[in-house]
């Protein structure tokens, strides 16, 4: 495509929509790829999200994928030109930038790039555990932990997020047992000591998940684990099922260019949306493992949509 943009945006959820909806109002006309198939579906991790209680606005609660049709509706109506394809290639290494998107991988470039392709949940992998999505299994426990207010949930983890969830949902439920499959945690000494004298929290070590229950229910009722020293099997009654062995930020198509934590999430100077790539900003959960919260994306989506326009105008190409 011969045309240079002034900004493509690169991801479809709260980031990404909002650096969308500044930028078009900005005038920059900015050009959206909002993802097929790599990393999920267009609108990020909302999109299998049932119900949203902590996106200000909303007192009765909002679907996820109806919140996000909405961010996506604002978008197109102030001028954001959206293509329903995957990003391939990119190549940061001259301006203007170029990206090579869709099935015929055509080329576009652009004076600033807005990366918002967020993260990914990671999962045991267990088909009841897809199935049951969203109905009792979460991913995030500050997201979806009210709906379990005095009942009985189960963490999956060992590490600092693990204890963390755990003792979130402690706050907030009857009890919590934290299954792990080693005998002993990768977390900080300082978190498995406060999850160890936590009354509410159970232990379960040497510990693995067999099935979630109940998914001819629709619901989570129990979940089935084993203990793989000596086979034993249980029930435990269980409403609530959280995994908490981590995410995967969506920047694999980036690391050529782009400086990333050791956890690979891309790196940005502290206080803004900028890589070490001057015109290229990073919003959401792809920079973001601290809050990995819709309305924390939704701010850096802002954050960066701003820095490119005044990136632009420093630069003569507004």
């Amino acid at each position: 495509m011969s045309e240079t943009r002034k900004v493509i945006i690169i991801g479809s959820g709260p980031a990404g929509h909002t650096a969308g909806i500044y930028a078009a109002r900005a005038n920059l006309k900015p050009l959206m790829f909002e993802g097929l198939a790599r990393g999920g579906i267009p609108g990020g991790q909302l999109m299998i999200t049932n119900d949203v209680e902590n996106y200000p606005g909303f007192p009765s609660k909002i679907a996820g994928p109806e919140l996000m049709a909405a961010f996506r509706e604002q978008g197109v109506h102030q001028g954001v030109e959206i293509r329903t394809e995957d990003v391939n290639k990119v190549d940061f290494s001259k301006r203007p930038f170029t990206v090579w998107a869709g099935d015929d991988n055509l080329e576009y470039k652009a004076e600033t790039i807005i990366i918002a392709t967020g993260a990914q949940a990671k999962w045991l992998g267990l088909p009841s555990e897809t199935a049951l999505q969203g109905k009792g299994v979460s991913a995030c426990a500050v997201c979806d932990g009210a709906f379990f207010r005095n009942q009985d949930v189960a963490v999956v983890g060992g590490g600092d997020t693990a204890m963390e969830e755990s003792m979130y949902l402690s706050g907030l439920c009857r009890s919590v047992t934290l299954i792990h499959r080693r005998d002993a945690f990768r977390a900080s000494m300082s978190m498995q000591d406060r999850v160890r004298k936590n009354p509410k929290i159970r232990i379960l070590y040497n510990t693995e998940v067999d099935e979630i229950l109940d998914v001819s229910k629709g619901e989570v009722t129990g979940v089935k684990v084993r203990n793989n020293k000596n086979g034993e099997t249980a029930v435990l009654p269980v409403t609530g099922y959280f995994v908490a062995i981590g995410h995967t930020p969506n920047s694999d198509l980036f690391k050529e260019f782009l400086e990333l934590h050791d956890n690979g999430y891309i790196k940005t100077k502290p206080g803004t949306a900028q890589t070490n790539v001057p015109g290229v900003f990073a919003a959401g959960d792809v920079q973001d493992f601290v809050y990995r919260q819709a309305v924390t994306a939704a701010g850096s989506g802002c954050m960066a949509a701003l820095e490119a326009e005044r990136w632009l105008a420093a630069n003569g190409a507004h």
